[in-house]
């Protein structure tokens, strides 16, 4: 009786195995692994797709995206101006890292001194803290950003 025992419970643990084998290994073709390639892109690159800024920018300012979603989580961008461009007081949902790739940018966040950005300089911007910008009178800004959150900006309420 002993071994009749033992016998089942190792052809339940065998019948557990299997199941869990076939399992995993039929499942797989049911899950769709998106394979990203790699990217490198330049702000020059004559295939970039340049979009508007949000109505509150002056003209002139555009974006380019570079890798992802701007309504989704993890998104970079090209963003530019023109020279003497002056970027209005805003604030974004998301914390902002960013590399300066043309021109020399003026910036200021809400309660800290102006900060001079020049080319391969790197910048970190909190989430909603307001800031403004001025690009230099030389030549146009460039300057990637990497978003966490989607991508936004809003506008500072003028005060009256």
């Amino acid at each position: 009786m002993n071994n009749t025992l033992k016998y089942s419970q190792l052809k339940v643990v065998i019948l557990i195995l299997t199941f869990f084998a076939s399992f995993s290994f039929f499942g797989q073709g049911d899950t769709e692994e998106v394979k990203e390639t790699s990217l490198v892109r330049t702000h020059m690159d004559k295939d970039l797709q340049w979009g508007p800024c949000p109505s509150f920018m002056p003209e002139g300012c555009t974006i380019s995206v570079l890798h992802g979603d701007p309504a989704k989580n993890n998104v970079d961008v090209f963003f530019k101006v023109p020279a003497n461009y002056v970027i209005p007081e805003h604030w974004h949902s998301s914390v902002e890292r960013m590399i300066l790739v043309s021109g020399e940018l003026h910036v200021t966040y809400e309660g800290e001194e102006e900060q001079i950005m020049k080319v391969g300089s790197y910048a970190f911007g909190p989430a909603t803290k307001p800031h403004t910008a001025k690009c230099g009178d030389k030549d146009p800004c460039v300057l990637f950003i990497g978003f966490e959150e989607p991508l936004d900006a809003f506008p500072m309420v003028l005060k009256e």
